[in-house]
């Protein structure tokens, strides 16, 4: 019988029994978040492990006996061309399907684990305007990367020919630059990890069977942190004539870096002409001081490649050339980002701010005064303009 002095009240049973509920739910709610948590951590570990261990891209991996099948042994009638890392070969697999082979060079001096970062970063990015890894090849010496073949060879090999420049009128040429944008933009921002090229120029830049631009050699660039933007090395990369001065001078590069060199290729592609070997009689030792000599004169439309007088739109090749102007500038802040330019170069309503003069490194890469360690060697990387798959190796510093 319940009652008397003696016995315990329902509000008193209430006060006891709905804490050591409450607390009996808080418990069992927390171990399953946590447990949660650490599965889900489990998984996140056991996906980055597989992402950064190659052996388990099986569909990836292609043998040697494939690879000598598709190439004729690397005949030398399937060589396209050969680089300061390796060789590339055009190949045909049983299939049908036409490729790409990067056969590394021996004594190119890139070790297994680099070469294995390569394929995991490049086979990471999917992009429209980025050349597709199919492929790789790693067995005992032989280190092969396997691409998709483009038919229309590199840049280079079309805008600098008197002949076949012919073949890229303005329409092309717009979509060319518009084309590298958006994928230089995808590397920088866009995709799972933040890459700076460090090596973008006419020959890296491949051309399908519509003119569609794609960008290759991912050998030489850099994996940053998503949230980090620049970086800095003792070991300049890269080839003379597009690289930004910072970098070149002190061994800073960044997402700006990169963008100096699209502001250089806007530039080749409107004159069609090399920003290293350019010439004027009028005093301009570069391309550069060319573009801003005929801006300041309010002429920079006598600087198009003759080749395009009937087929260029004056008001896009002006916009063109305003925004490679603001890509070249010397202090790195002031130039856009890859973002920008992709609006600027879909819309005619965004302003543009007033360049000044840009900034010119071609005769610094000799400087006496320039740190040893820091000095450029023309030799890093070397153009062949016979070349249809120019994808030079070299180191890549994951971080």
């Amino acid at each position: 019988m319940l009652g008397g002095s003696s016995g315990i009240s329902g509000g008193t049973i209430v006060a006891i029994v709905v804490p050591i509920i409450v607390a009996v739910i808080l418990f069992i709610v927390a171990i399953c978040f946590l447990s949660k948590r650490a599965r889900k951590n489990r998984d996140s570990l056991q996906e980055g492990k597989t992402a950064y261990d190659i052996t388990n891209v099986e569909s990836l991996q292609f043998d040697f006996a494939t690879i000598e099948a598709a190439t004729n042994k690397f005949s030398a009638d399937n060589k396209l061309g050969e680089g300061g890392f390796g060789e590339v070969y055009k190949g045909t697999l049983t299939s049908g399907q036409e490729i790409a082979v990067k056969r590394l060079s021996k004594s190119s001096g890139q070790g297994g684990e680099e070469f294995k970062n390569e394929v995991v970063v490049v086979a990471k990015l999917q992009h429209r305007n980025l050349a597709r890894l199919l492929g790789f090849c790693l067995q005992g010496e032989e280190k092969i990367l396997v691409y998709e073949y483009v038919p229309n060879k590199s840049l280079d090999y079309i805008l600098f020919d008197p002949e076949k420049q012919r073949e890229l009128d303005w329409g092309r040429r717009n979509k060319v630059i518009k084309g590298i944008a958006r994928g230089m933009q995808y590397l920088h921002e866009d995709s799972r990890l933040r890459i700076i090229h460090r090596d973008l120029k006419a020959s890296n830049i491949l051309l399908d069977g519509d003119m569609n631009p794609k960008i290759s050699d991912f050998g030489m660039a850099r994996i940053v942190g998503v949230d980090q933007t620049q970086g800095n090395t003792s070991r300049i990369v890269g080839t003379y004539g597009y690289m930004a001065p910072e970098y070149a001078m002190h061994g800073e590069f960044s997402v700006k870096s990169d963008v100096y060199s699209f502001g250089v290729l806007i530039m080749e592609i409107i004159t069609g002409k090399k920003n290293s070997s350019f010439y004027d009689s009028d005093g301009a030792d570069d391309l550069l001081s060319y573009t801003w000599k005929m801006w300041k004169e309010g002429a920079p439309l006598e600087m198009v490649d003759p080749t395009l007088r009937e087929s260029h739109n004056p008001n896009e090749v002006m916009r063109s050339i305003h925004i490679g102007l603001l890509c070249v500038q010397e202090d790195p802040a002031e130039r856009p980002t890859m973002a920008s330019i992709v609006l600027m170069l879909d819309s005619n309503t965004v302003t543009l701010p007033n360049p000044k003069q840009p900034a010119s490194f071609l005769h610094s890469a000799t400087d006496p005064n320039m740190p040893r360690d820091l000095r450029f060697d023309s030799s890093t990387t070397k153009s062949i303009t016979t070349s249809v798959n120019e994808m030079s190796i070299s180191e890549m510093d994951p971080r």
